[in-house]
């Protein structure tokens, strides 16, 4: 019974990884690029998402629920799981390591932009505005951890596609397996180009 529970949890994780949170990620991203068509486009493509119907309870049931299960459960797997070089070798093992560095590190990133973001804009009425992200990424440390997190959450959600296509039993094959990772690492590069490019144009 305890194997079946965590079988289910792992599904359950898996695909919370890809929709709705790596949906959410794209979008994300996508929204914070409008940086690199000035301060305009940024204020107006941020004003389009907040006056979106339902939104408080779109991010609690889209967002908030669907991270908090997929962290809790990963810091679990990411401190729980060992490392199969007999099965899947040298390359797909840093994968697994990376991907559960990238974990840990994307729990403190998120935390920490959610209140500087998201609670400062509901709880203490700030506007969130190309003005607002400029004063925090001002500051080089800030960027840095910035980028950080970008590139830690692309590659989390990238090399996660991997291994769901492999849980989920889309890729079966070595052959599909390798594609799969071609396919993950040009989604990878893509969204840490949008990513890294939006967080620069603020500054």
């Amino acid at each position: 019974m305890a194997g079946n529970s965590e079988y289910i949890n792992r599904r359950i994780h898996s695909l919370l990884g890809v929709i709705p949170i790596g949906v959410f990620l794209t979008q994300h991203l996508v929204v914070n690029h409008f940086a690199t068509r000035g301060p305009e486009a940024f204020n107006q493509a941020v004003h389009f998402m907040e006056s979106l119907p339902f939104r408080h309870v779109l991010e609690a049931f889209i967002i908030f629920l669907p991270i908090l299960f997929h962290a809790i459960y990963g810091v679990y797997i990411a401190f729980t799981s060992k490392s199969n070089t007999s099965r899947y070798g040298f390359f797909r093992n840093w994968m697994f390591f990376l991907q559960r560095v990238t974990g840990v590190i994307l729990l403190v990133f998120i935390t920490w932009h959610v209140y500087d973001t998201w609670f400062q804009s509901v709880f203490l009425g700030e506007e969130i505005s190309f003005n607002f992200m400029a004063d925090i990424l001002s500051n080089p440390f800030m960027l840095a951890f910035y980028i950080l997190g970008v590139v830690s959450a692309t590659f989390h959600f990238a090399n996660g596609l991997w291994s769901f296509a492999v849980s989920w039993g889309i890729t079966v094959s070595p052959r599909s397996q390798r594609i799969m990772t071609y396919v993950s690492a040009i989604i990878f590069l893509a969204l840490t180009y949008v990513g890294v490019a939006a967080a620069l144009a603020f500054v």
